[in-house]
């Protein structure tokens, strides 16, 4: 199943862009991944210690955004292969509400 069928459908079949959008990130792991990744954090287990993320987990959120389009893998080491993880374009524009996420949570979460 892609990630854009399994959003909510509303008023006669138009989908809701903010259960779409929840669809490709809306968990925990996966927005402490783009949090890291939004301040330079790119590697498995820099991003893993981060987070505190289990590492089955955070393997299955990377794929997750990955297939989303909000960040891609790029190589960085052949021998032995190792990955990273960067942004792409779609990734780099969640930065502004992560950041609002972040100012809400410092003002009513904390």
């Amino acid at each position: 199943m892609s990630l854009k069928s399994k959003s909510i459908e509303i008023g006669g079949g138009r989908g809701c862009p903010i259960a779409a959008a929840l669809d490709v990130i809306g968990d925990r792991w996966s927005l402490l991944v783009l949090r890291d990744l939004s301040r330079g954090v790119h590697r498995f287990n820099d991003i893993q210690a981060n987070t505190g993320a289990p590492r089955d987990r955070l393997a299955s959120r990377l794929r997750e955004l990955e297939e989303g389009g909000v960040i891609a893998r790029r190589r960085y080491s052949e021998h032995p292969p190792r990955d990273e993880y960067i942004l792409t374009d779609a990734g780099r524009a969640i930065a502004p509400v992560l950041r609002e996420l972040e100012i809400w949570g410092e003002n009513h979460a904390l």
